[in-house]
Protein backbone atom coordinates (compact mmCIF):
# COMPACT_ATOMS: atom_id res chain seq x y z
CA UNK A 1 0.00 0.00 0.00
CA UNK A 2 0.86 3.59 -0.71
CA UNK A 3 0.25 7.06 0.36
CA UNK A 4 -0.28 9.04 -2.83
CA UNK A 5 -0.44 12.81 -2.77
CA UNK A 6 -3.40 14.06 -1.31
CA UNK A 7 -4.65 11.05 0.31
CA UNK A 8 -5.73 10.71 4.31
CA UNK A 9 -4.31 7.39 4.34
CA UNK A 10 -3.02 4.65 2.85
CA UNK A 11 -4.85 3.24 -0.12
CA UNK A 12 -3.46 2.95 -3.12
CA UNK A 13 -2.32 -1.07 -4.24
CA UNK A 14 0.62 -1.18 -7.01
CA UNK A 15 1.03 -3.80 -9.38
CA UNK A 16 3.56 -5.84 -10.32
CA UNK A 17 6.59 -3.55 -11.56
CA UNK A 18 4.24 -0.69 -10.94
CA UNK A 19 2.66 0.11 -14.05
CA UNK A 20 -0.33 -0.07 -16.06
CA UNK A 21 1.44 -2.88 -18.01
CA UNK A 22 0.50 -5.43 -15.68
CA UNK A 23 -3.26 -4.50 -16.20
CA UNK A 24 -3.32 -4.25 -19.92
CA UNK A 25 -1.28 -7.67 -20.61
CA UNK A 26 -4.02 -9.50 -18.61
CA UNK A 27 -6.60 -8.32 -20.61
CA UNK A 28 -4.99 -8.79 -23.96
CA UNK A 29 -4.23 -12.27 -22.73
CA UNK A 30 -8.38 -12.37 -22.33
CA UNK A 31 -9.10 -11.02 -25.89
CA UNK A 32 -7.03 -13.72 -27.06
CA UNK A 33 -8.58 -16.48 -24.98
CA UNK A 34 -11.88 -15.48 -25.91
CA UNK A 35 -10.74 -15.19 -29.76
CA UNK A 36 -11.95 -11.27 -30.13
CA UNK A 37 -10.18 -9.34 -32.56
CA UNK A 38 -7.85 -6.20 -31.60
CA UNK A 39 -6.74 -4.01 -34.30
CA UNK A 40 -3.76 -2.19 -34.04
CA UNK A 41 -2.05 0.74 -35.79
CA UNK A 42 -5.86 1.57 -36.73
CA UNK A 43 -7.03 5.27 -36.17
CA UNK A 44 -10.84 5.98 -35.16
CA UNK A 45 -11.65 9.30 -37.74
CA UNK A 46 -15.65 9.10 -37.48
CA UNK A 47 -19.00 8.14 -35.55
CA UNK A 48 -21.47 6.60 -37.89
CA UNK A 49 -25.01 8.08 -37.21
CA UNK A 50 -28.43 6.68 -39.07
CA UNK A 51 -31.29 9.09 -39.74
CA UNK A 52 -32.48 8.79 -36.24
CA UNK A 53 -29.59 9.67 -35.11
CA UNK A 54 -27.94 6.63 -33.89
CA UNK A 55 -24.66 5.60 -33.49
CA UNK A 56 -24.89 2.26 -35.70
CA UNK A 57 -20.64 2.19 -36.15
CA UNK A 58 -17.07 3.66 -36.48
CA UNK A 59 -15.16 4.69 -39.53
CA UNK A 60 -11.64 4.04 -39.49
CA UNK A 61 -8.24 4.06 -41.12
CA UNK A 62 -5.52 1.04 -41.25
CA UNK A 63 -2.59 3.07 -42.95
CA UNK A 64 -3.58 3.60 -46.59
CA UNK A 65 -7.16 1.86 -46.20
CA UNK A 66 -10.42 3.06 -44.77
CA UNK A 67 -12.33 0.22 -42.98
CA UNK A 68 -16.01 0.89 -41.58
CA UNK A 69 -16.94 -0.80 -38.51
CA UNK A 70 -20.63 -1.76 -38.19
CA UNK A 71 -21.93 -2.09 -34.56
CA UNK A 72 -24.61 -4.20 -33.77
CA UNK A 73 -25.69 -2.82 -30.19
CA UNK A 74 -23.36 0.45 -29.89
CA UNK A 75 -20.06 2.06 -29.78
CA UNK A 76 -18.07 2.74 -26.63
CA UNK A 77 -15.34 5.36 -26.31
CA UNK A 78 -12.34 4.73 -24.36
CA UNK A 79 -9.84 6.52 -26.25
CA UNK A 80 -8.23 8.13 -23.31
CA UNK A 81 -7.15 11.77 -22.59
CA UNK A 82 -5.69 14.72 -24.51
CA UNK A 83 -2.71 15.02 -23.05
CA UNK A 84 -0.44 15.03 -25.76
CA UNK A 85 -2.57 17.46 -27.59
CA UNK A 86 -0.84 20.89 -26.90
CA UNK A 87 -3.10 22.90 -28.68
CA UNK A 88 -6.11 21.34 -27.19
CA UNK A 89 -4.62 21.86 -23.93
CA UNK A 90 -4.41 25.17 -24.53
CA UNK A 91 -7.47 25.98 -25.93
CA UNK A 92 -9.23 24.82 -22.88
CA UNK A 93 -6.63 26.14 -19.97
CA UNK A 94 -4.13 28.45 -21.46
CA UNK A 95 -1.48 27.82 -18.31
CA UNK A 96 -1.08 24.30 -19.85
CA UNK A 97 0.50 25.24 -22.74
CA UNK A 98 3.81 23.99 -24.69
CA UNK A 99 5.90 25.07 -21.84
CA UNK A 100 4.88 21.23 -20.27
CA UNK A 101 5.79 17.89 -21.46
CA UNK A 102 3.75 15.09 -21.24
CA UNK A 103 3.84 11.77 -19.01
CA UNK A 104 1.18 10.59 -21.43
CA UNK A 105 1.45 8.35 -24.79
CA UNK A 106 1.86 9.71 -27.84
CA UNK A 107 -1.50 8.75 -28.96
CA UNK A 108 -3.54 11.13 -26.34
CA UNK A 109 -4.34 13.82 -28.62
CA UNK A 110 -8.36 13.48 -28.05
CA UNK A 111 -9.46 12.27 -30.99
CA UNK A 112 -12.69 10.83 -29.22
CA UNK A 113 -13.29 13.94 -27.86
CA UNK A 114 -13.48 15.47 -31.31
CA UNK A 115 -15.36 12.66 -32.79
CA UNK A 116 -18.12 12.70 -29.85
CA UNK A 117 -18.40 16.66 -30.03
CA UNK A 118 -18.98 16.33 -33.75
CA UNK A 119 -22.20 14.23 -33.96
CA UNK A 120 -23.65 16.93 -30.35
CA UNK A 121 -21.91 15.24 -27.54
CA UNK A 122 -21.33 17.84 -24.53
CA UNK A 123 -18.36 18.06 -23.35
CA UNK A 124 -17.50 19.09 -19.70
CA UNK A 125 -14.14 20.13 -17.12
CA UNK A 126 -12.54 20.57 -20.17
CA UNK A 127 -10.52 23.19 -18.41
CA UNK A 128 -9.44 20.70 -15.79
CA UNK A 129 -5.95 19.36 -16.45
CA UNK A 130 -3.33 17.45 -14.02
CA UNK A 131 0.28 17.54 -13.99
CA UNK A 132 1.87 14.85 -12.06
CA UNK A 133 4.59 17.05 -9.52
CA UNK A 134 7.76 14.72 -9.98
CA UNK A 135 8.77 14.07 -13.61
CA UNK A 136 11.68 13.63 -16.00
CA UNK A 137 13.01 17.17 -16.45
CA UNK A 138 14.18 16.59 -20.09
CA UNK A 139 11.40 14.08 -21.35
CA UNK A 140 8.27 14.55 -19.26
CA UNK A 141 7.92 10.69 -18.41
CA UNK A 142 6.48 9.59 -15.15
CA UNK A 143 9.59 8.77 -12.73
CA UNK A 144 9.10 5.61 -11.11
CA UNK A 145 12.17 5.97 -8.78
CA UNK A 146 10.43 8.99 -7.26
CA UNK A 147 7.76 6.55 -5.47
CA UNK A 148 10.69 6.74 -2.70
CA UNK A 149 8.12 10.25 -2.10
CA UNK A 150 5.04 8.60 -1.63
CA UNK A 151 6.63 6.27 0.82
CA UNK A 152 6.99 9.02 2.98
CA UNK A 153 10.50 8.75 2.70
CA UNK A 154 12.15 11.80 1.03
CA UNK A 155 11.99 15.22 0.96
CA UNK A 156 11.61 18.20 -1.93
CA UNK A 157 13.42 20.98 -1.78
CA UNK A 158 14.33 24.01 -4.17
CA UNK A 159 17.74 25.21 -5.07
CA UNK A 160 18.21 27.11 -2.10
CA UNK A 161 18.17 23.77 -0.28
CA UNK A 162 14.60 24.51 1.42
CA UNK A 163 11.57 22.44 1.39
CA UNK A 164 9.21 24.39 -0.18
CA UNK A 165 5.50 22.13 -0.18
CA UNK A 166 4.27 18.93 2.24
CA UNK A 167 5.71 16.26 -0.03
CA UNK A 168 2.17 14.73 -0.03
CA UNK A 169 -0.18 16.97 -1.06
CA UNK A 170 -1.97 17.13 -3.73
CA UNK A 171 -0.60 16.99 -7.38
CA UNK A 172 -1.75 20.29 -8.02
CA UNK A 173 -0.56 21.70 -4.99
CA UNK A 174 2.68 20.19 -5.77
CA UNK A 175 3.10 20.90 -9.45
CA UNK A 176 2.20 24.71 -8.52
CA UNK A 177 4.81 24.91 -6.05
CA UNK A 178 7.84 23.85 -8.01
CA UNK A 179 6.62 25.55 -11.35
CA UNK A 180 7.47 28.75 -8.27
CA UNK A 181 10.72 27.98 -7.43
CA UNK A 182 14.00 28.65 -9.13
CA UNK A 183 14.71 27.13 -12.53
CA UNK A 184 10.61 25.70 -12.38
CA UNK A 185 12.06 22.34 -10.93
CA UNK A 186 12.69 20.42 -7.19
CA UNK A 187 15.17 17.71 -5.90
CA UNK A 188 14.13 15.38 -4.11
CA UNK A 189 16.43 13.87 -1.58
CA UNK A 190 16.32 10.59 0.11
CA UNK A 191 19.17 8.23 1.98
CA UNK A 192 20.56 4.96 1.79
CA UNK A 193 17.75 3.25 4.53
CA UNK A 194 15.34 4.78 2.35
CA UNK A 195 16.97 2.96 -0.68
CA UNK A 196 16.97 -0.12 0.74
CA UNK A 197 13.53 0.05 2.23
CA UNK A 198 11.80 1.12 -0.99
CA UNK A 199 13.87 -0.92 -3.38
CA UNK A 200 13.02 1.63 -6.42
CA UNK A 201 16.80 1.18 -7.78
CA UNK A 202 16.10 -2.98 -8.02
CA UNK A 203 12.06 -2.62 -9.28
CA UNK A 204 12.95 -0.32 -11.61
CA UNK A 205 16.68 -0.45 -12.29
CA UNK A 206 16.71 0.64 -16.75
CA UNK A 207 15.13 3.63 -15.14
CA UNK A 208 17.46 4.37 -12.20
CA UNK A 209 20.71 3.74 -14.16
CA UNK A 210 19.25 5.98 -17.16
CA UNK A 211 18.65 8.96 -14.68
CA UNK A 212 22.31 8.52 -13.06
CA UNK A 213 23.97 8.57 -16.51
CA UNK A 214 22.21 11.65 -17.99
CA UNK A 215 22.97 13.23 -14.71
CA UNK A 216 19.16 13.77 -13.11
CA UNK A 217 20.24 11.99 -10.64
CA UNK A 218 23.50 11.31 -7.76
CA UNK A 219 24.47 9.04 -5.53
CA UNK A 220 26.91 10.44 -3.12
CA UNK A 221 28.61 9.61 0.17
CA UNK A 222 27.30 12.75 1.89
CA UNK A 223 24.91 15.66 1.96
CA UNK A 224 27.55 17.70 0.96
CA UNK A 225 28.43 16.22 -2.59
CA UNK A 226 25.26 15.56 -3.51
CA UNK A 227 24.30 19.04 -3.29
CA UNK A 228 27.24 20.21 -5.14
CA UNK A 229 26.31 18.27 -7.83
CA UNK A 230 23.07 20.07 -8.48
CA UNK A 231 24.51 23.24 -7.43
CA UNK A 232 22.41 23.34 -4.49
CA UNK A 233 22.61 25.62 -1.37
CA UNK A 234 24.39 22.67 1.04
CA UNK A 235 24.33 24.62 4.37
CA UNK A 236 20.23 25.48 4.08
CA UNK A 237 20.10 21.38 2.87
CA UNK A 238 22.10 20.58 5.77
CA UNK A 239 19.57 22.75 8.32
CA UNK A 240 16.52 21.63 6.18
CA UNK A 241 17.18 18.32 6.96
CA UNK A 242 18.18 18.49 10.86
CA UNK A 243 15.07 20.28 10.92
CA UNK A 244 13.08 17.23 9.70
CA UNK A 245 14.97 14.97 11.68
CA UNK A 246 14.07 17.00 14.47
CA UNK A 247 10.21 16.77 13.56
CA UNK A 248 10.56 12.97 12.60
CA UNK A 249 12.12 12.88 16.35
CA UNK A 250 8.78 14.82 17.69
CA UNK A 251 6.60 13.04 14.82
CA UNK A 252 4.78 16.35 13.84
CA UNK A 253 5.72 18.48 11.11
CA UNK A 254 6.42 21.88 12.03
CA UNK A 255 6.61 23.30 8.92
CA UNK A 256 3.51 21.94 6.39
CA UNK A 257 2.35 19.17 8.74
CA UNK A 258 3.01 16.47 6.28
CA UNK A 259 0.95 13.24 6.91
CA UNK A 260 2.01 9.85 7.29
CA UNK A 261 4.84 8.71 10.02
CA UNK A 262 8.09 10.58 9.26
CA UNK A 263 10.88 8.76 9.43
CA UNK A 264 14.57 10.70 9.96
CA UNK A 265 17.52 10.49 7.61
CA UNK A 266 20.28 8.34 8.59
CA UNK A 267 23.87 7.84 7.05
CA UNK A 268 24.32 7.91 3.36
CA UNK A 269 25.12 7.22 0.39
CA UNK A 270 22.74 10.24 0.14
CA UNK A 271 20.80 10.48 -3.24
CA UNK A 272 19.32 13.92 -5.01
CA UNK A 273 17.20 13.48 -8.08
CA UNK A 274 15.58 16.76 -10.29
CA UNK A 275 12.75 16.84 -11.65
CA UNK A 276 9.58 18.95 -12.85
CA UNK A 277 5.97 18.53 -13.39
CA UNK A 278 4.55 17.03 -16.69
CA UNK A 279 1.11 17.07 -17.58
CA UNK A 280 -0.67 13.74 -16.32
CA UNK A 281 -4.25 13.66 -16.53
CA UNK A 282 -7.47 15.28 -18.05
CA UNK A 283 -10.42 15.39 -15.95
CA UNK A 284 -12.53 16.93 -18.26
CA UNK A 285 -14.17 14.65 -21.54
CA UNK A 286 -17.54 13.39 -22.64
CA UNK A 287 -20.88 13.64 -19.92
CA UNK A 288 -22.48 10.33 -19.75
CA UNK A 289 -24.86 9.91 -17.32
CA UNK A 290 -24.95 6.60 -14.27
CA UNK A 291 -25.15 3.98 -17.46
CA UNK A 292 -22.17 5.08 -19.15
CA UNK A 293 -24.60 6.53 -22.05
CA UNK A 294 -22.97 9.79 -23.72
CA UNK A 295 -25.53 12.78 -23.57
CA UNK A 296 -25.95 15.75 -25.75
CA UNK A 297 -26.42 19.37 -25.02
CA UNK A 298 -29.93 19.20 -23.74
CA UNK A 299 -29.56 15.89 -21.50
CA UNK A 300 -31.04 13.33 -24.10
CA UNK A 301 -29.06 10.28 -24.37
CA UNK A 302 -27.36 10.37 -28.03
CA UNK A 303 -28.43 6.52 -28.61
CA UNK A 304 -26.23 3.73 -29.57
CA UNK A 305 -23.33 5.73 -27.71
CA UNK A 306 -21.39 4.83 -24.74
CA UNK A 307 -18.11 6.00 -23.01
CA UNK A 308 -15.39 5.38 -20.30
CA UNK A 309 -12.32 6.31 -18.83
CA UNK A 310 -10.47 9.11 -19.03
CA UNK A 311 -12.11 10.05 -21.98
CA UNK A 312 -15.41 11.02 -19.72
CA UNK A 313 -15.51 14.07 -17.52
CA UNK A 314 -17.26 14.88 -14.14
CA UNK A 315 -15.75 12.31 -12.64
CA UNK A 316 -12.56 13.55 -10.50
CA UNK A 317 -13.82 17.14 -10.31
CA UNK A 318 -10.74 19.23 -10.61
CA UNK A 319 -7.93 16.92 -9.54
CA UNK A 320 -7.77 13.50 -9.99
CA UNK A 321 -6.43 11.87 -6.94
CA UNK A 322 -3.55 9.21 -7.50
CA UNK A 323 -4.97 5.64 -8.65
CA UNK A 324 -8.46 6.44 -9.13
CA UNK A 325 -8.42 6.15 -12.60
CA UNK A 326 -7.96 2.17 -12.36
CA UNK A 327 -11.26 1.96 -9.69
CA UNK A 328 -12.78 5.12 -13.04
CA UNK A 329 -11.95 2.66 -16.55
CA UNK A 330 -12.74 -0.59 -14.35
CA UNK A 331 -16.22 0.39 -12.87
CA UNK A 332 -17.51 2.63 -15.86
CA UNK A 333 -15.82 0.08 -18.56
CA UNK A 334 -17.44 -2.60 -17.29
CA UNK A 335 -20.85 -0.52 -16.85
CA UNK A 336 -20.55 0.71 -20.91
CA UNK A 337 -20.21 -2.89 -21.87
CA UNK A 338 -23.27 -4.64 -19.90
CA UNK A 339 -25.43 -1.30 -20.95
CA UNK A 340 -24.37 -1.63 -24.70
CA UNK A 341 -24.99 -5.37 -23.92
CA UNK A 342 -28.52 -4.89 -23.33
CA UNK A 343 -29.16 -2.19 -25.97
CA UNK A 344 -31.40 -3.31 -27.93
CA UNK A 345 -30.99 -3.15 -31.78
Amino acid sequence: MLFFGGHSVERSLVPKNATGYEMISKLTKKLEETGTPLHLDTQATELIQDETGRITGVKATYHDQTITYHAQNGVIIATGGFGYNKDMRTKYNETMNEDYLSTNSVGSTGDGLIMAEKIGATLVDMGFIQAYPTCDSQSGALLYVGDVRLEGRSILVNKEGKRFVEELERRDVISNAVIAQTGGVSYMFWDESAMVDSKVNVKHTSEYNGLIARKQLVKADTLEEAADFFGIDKEELKKTVESYNQYAKDGKDLEFNKRGTLVPFEEGPYYIMVSKPAIHHTMGGIKINTSAQVVDGSGEIIPGLFAAGEVVGDIHGTNRLGSDAIADITVFGRIAGESASMTEN
